[in-house]
């Protein structure tokens, strides 16, 4: 629904996914009533054709976003208006087994290769994690293509993969070419291109539902990966800066995406906080903790209730917002 005074935000309702490493915690940590078990992922805002966000209740309830926005570009602001693609994708990850070792190509190489697709490089925030989790994160050490496909025939490579302790509020970036797998007991949003290109170098010989043994990728994942020794990540520098009833810290920015972590306490405030769009780029809002109520007083003075879980596209043209309640949200631009 759009005004002279800007648009309104879209509630969205996501895409499930059952790989076979899924567990129970979206649905009961964040209320995800979705017809599949395991659940491992929900696409919380997807344009891609693999699994698309679909728009609850106001005017263009039961549409797909990819419908809405192919209706109205001016929603992505300043981006290329891509036939209702947006450049990037928002996931809640379940990992209560361990995610396949695996590597994405970047941008050039999936042009080339993969039909004029996006790359995928992708930034983890950790929501929660067991107190034994981990991740990969890269080499420990530098390896030759040839050594590294002898490895994984031998099943070897576990001794090569640089583990990395997690805990609940880390912040990871993985780059494409980076090899890198989510370990068993992580609950992870995860923020990425529009891209659903995953190249596997090695999956612990499980099989699916079906008896077989999961397909891997070694010539393609070979030819994208980085084979040099990675460093430690180190988590960035937070710094909260506060206003009334909020505070934010930037989590992470890159050339595809910029996110921060913003916690709404208006408890005992008599003015709701007040959210401004740049009217530069969409925005998408993930509730990752928390309720409360958005009020949107430029468009017709709507309103709506929000929850745990739930993910709210931005238009570049909404107006400003005004949010009550206590929560903690991923702000992520586009």
């Amino acid at each position: 629904m759009s005004s002279g005074m800007g648009s309104v935000p879209l509630l969205l309702r996501p895409a499930g996914k059952d790989y076979l490493w899924g567990g129970r915690r979206l649905k009961d940590d964040f209320s995800k009533e979705l017809n599949m078990t395991p659940l491992a992922e929900t696409w919380e805002c997807s344009t891609h054709p693999d699994g698309v966000s679909l728009v609850s209740g106001g005017e263009f309830d039961g549409m797909s976003l990819p419908e809405v926005l192919k209706a109205h570009p001016e929603y992505y602001g300043a981006h290329p208006r891509d036939d209702g693609q947006l450049p990037i994708m928002v996931k809640l990850i379940d990992a209560a087994g361990d995610l396949s070792v695996q590597v994405h190509p970047n941008d050039d190489y999936a042009f080339r290769y993969e039909n004029g697709q996006l790359g995928k490089s992708e930034m983890w925030y950790v929501l929660d994690a067991a107190p034994d989790s981990s991740l990969v994160y890269g080499l420990r050490r530098s390896v030759t293509a040839e050594a590294l496909r002898e490895a994984i025939e031998e099943e070897r490579l576990e001794g090569l993969l640089q583990k990395v302790p997690i805990r609940k509020n880390d912040v990871f970036f993985i780059e494409a070419g980076k090899i890198h797998a989510i370990g068993a007991g992580a609950l992870v949003a995860e923020i990425q291109e529009n891209s659903n290109l995953t190249y596997r170098l090695y999956d612990y010989g499980r099989r699916d539902k079906d008896g077989n043994l999961r397909q891997l990728h070694l010539d393609k994942a070979l030819e994208v990966a980085d084979l040099e020794a990675a460093g430690v990540p180190r988590q960035p520098m937070r710094v909260l800066r506060y206003s009334p009833g909020m505070a934010r810290e930037l989590l992470g920015r890159c050339r595809y995406f910029e996110v921060h972590r913003m916690l709404i306490n208006t408890e005992r405030c008599k003015n709701m906080a007040r959210y401004s769009p740049d009217r530069i780029s969409f925005r998408v809002l993930l509730c990752i903790d928390g309720c409360g109520t958005i009020n949107c007083p430029g468009a017709d003075n709507s309103s709506f209730c929000f929850f745990k879980g739930d993910c709210i596209f931005v238009p570049a043209d909404a107006g400003e917002l005004f949010i009550h309640g206590k929560a903690v949200f991923l702000d992520i631009k586009g």
